[in-house]
Order: C-alpha cells, then structure tokens, then sequence
C-alpha cells in the first residue's frame, strides 16, 4: 500500500513538473521585426537567391542579379524572409541578402521625374518601366526618386514600392 502511495505521489509530481515546464515554453514563432506585418526591403547584394523555403537545403527558384530591387516581406522565420517581387513571385530569401533600405521599379508606362514635390515644375527626366530608383519621402501622391543621381519626384501610382506592403 505504502509502495502504491509513494508511486501515485511520484507520478503526481512529475505530471505537474511537466505541465509546469511545457507551460512556461512557447512554441517557436515566425517574427515580423517588430513591424507587425509586411515591410519593404530591397536587395542589397548583386546576386540574391530566392527559395521555396527557409533554408539552405530548398531549391532556388529565382536568382536576383542586381542590388537594390524592392522586395515586399510578407512572413519572417528566423533569419529567412518570405518575399514578393513586382511580378508576384514568392520565395525565401536569406536576410543577409536584403536591406532596409526603400526601393521602388516604375510600372506601367514611361513617366516623368519632376523639379517638385508636388508634381509641379517641369520634367527632368523621362523615366521607363523597369527602372529602379532608391525612395525617398512620399506625399500627396508624389515620392523623392533617386535613379543613381538622377533626383526629383515621382507619381506613386507610377512606382511599385511606394504603398504601404
């Protein structure tokens, strides 16, 4: 009887050290760089490999061959981001490959990089769809647009990037 006690006793206690332990753990989460939901990032390499999933050993499906191209991150699982491009393509990406910095591709047709914020001034530069160019400040419409030294202001409707992700 004595051995039955001291076996439910010791079952009892190990039954709440475990639900204690396994309480106080929680589980691993995917994290969103303390933004809370997309964010935009840009490459920051000549060459950027996108995965189909989080890691070394998954199959790359698309190379980027050029630094700055403005990517959306959608989802983060340690030190891998899931990422859209302009075209809607979806893939992991290594963060030491990426960078903060604003980017936006000009969309749609040619358009004008104005002398003002405002849209207003004249035309300082005929900009084709495809071009990429580091962002500035947006507002009103209009964002700061800088195409490797070549500044002014830009339709945000006319650059994928500008929004919000």
């Amino acid at each position: 009887m004595k051995t039955l006690l001291a076996l439910r006793n010791f079952a009892f206690g190990l039954a709440t050290c475990s639900a204690l332990l396994l309480g106080s753990m929680e589980p691993a989460r995917a994290q969103d760089d303390g933004k809370g939901g997309a964010y935009w990032v840009s490459t920051s390499k000549d060459k950027a490999n996108m995965r189909v999933g989080p890691g070394r050993d998954y199959r790359i499906t698309w190379t980027y061959m050029r630094k700055g191209v403005p990517l959306k991150v959608l989802r983060v699982i340690d030190s891998w981001r899931l990422v859209e491009d302009k075209d809607g393509a979806r893939g992991w990406i290594l963060q030491q490959f990426l960078n903060r910095e604003r980017a936006g591709i000009v969309t749609g047709s040619i358009t004008g990089l104005r002398a003002n914020k405002d849209g207003s001034g004249r035309v300082l530069w005929r900009v084709a769809p495809g071009v990429i160019g580091k962002l500035g400040e947006c507002g009103a419409g209009w964002c700061a647009f800088d195409i490797d030294g070549r500044k002014g202001f830009i339709r945000a409707a006319s650059v994928w990037g500008a929004d919000k992700p």
